[in-house]
């Protein structure tokens, strides 16, 4: 082991994963004052213009430093590994992009709301997306095994870890008894309202154009994750 495997592209990763936490929760904190001053179309307009470059230049420093750092294990090449890795990226996926949200919506075609969703995925977890950023940190963390990767999922995760409390905090405020009410038949760890018997899971629920819009979003991917990791390369920071 060298003494120098602590690169600083692991601290700009830390930097750039904390900015982005910042950002996007900070954002999130402020919009219900600042869709009355901009309008909820404005805003979510304004959201995405920050949101996405800060994202993209989070992904593509990632994919250009992942093995950075110390190597802790190599598994890539053993009897199905792969396989096991592109399964968990695809169900991450699923989580991270629950299609429980209104599209027209997202891209401000129609005026964004915040709603209470009991459907779906949300009746395995009441927090998808940070199910699905763990699911995805435990698959890259097995197929790279470097201390960058190690120290980018920690980041990730506490950022999500803190977006469960930062949303059910703020469906609090604005919803009341009802959200404590959705709060009591759902469950932040996957399955667990199920088991209780708090929770029924209707699979017809996931019978829906939007869910199988994931799974064609997920073929895309694969598919172009290779051109994606070329271009990546010849960016030089």
């Amino acid at each position: 082991m060298t003494d120098n495997w602590m690169t600083s592209s692991h601290w700009i990763m830390v930097a750039l994963i904390a900015g982005f936490a910042v950002a996007h929760s900070g954002l999130a904190a402020l919009r219900p004052q600042a869709e009355k001053r901009v309008g909820a179309r404005l805003y979510r307009v304004l959201f995405a213009l920050v949101s996405i470059p800060f994202a993209t230049v989070l992904i593509l420093y990632f994919i250009q430093h992942r093995y950075d750092g110390l190597r802790l294990w190599n598994l890539q090449g053993q009897p199905g590994v792969e396989p096991a890795v592109w399964i968990l990226s695809a169900i991450s996926f699923i989580f991270l992009y629950p299609a429980t949200f209104n599209l027209l919506e997202i891209a401000a075609i129609q005026k964004p709301e915040v709603h209470l969703y009991e459907a779906g995925i949300i009746r395995i977890t009441r927090h998808p997306q940070m199910v699905g950023q763990i699911i995805w940190c435990i698959a890259h963390c097995l197929w790279l095994g470097t201390s960058f990767m190690i120290l980018t999922s920690a980041g990730l995760i506490l950022h999500h870890l803190f977006a469960v409390w930062h949303g059910d905090r703020r469906l609090r405020s604005r919803y009341g008894e009802s959200f404590e009410i959705l709060k009591s038949q759902t469950s932040v760890i996957p399955f667990l309202a199920i088991l209780q018997k708090r929770q029924t899971l209707k699979p017809q629920e996931f019978l829906r154009p939007s869910y199988a819009g994931i799974v064609i979003f997920v073929l895309i991917f694969w598919w172009a994750h290779p051109v994606l990791i070329r271009a990546s390369s010849g960016l030089d920071w």
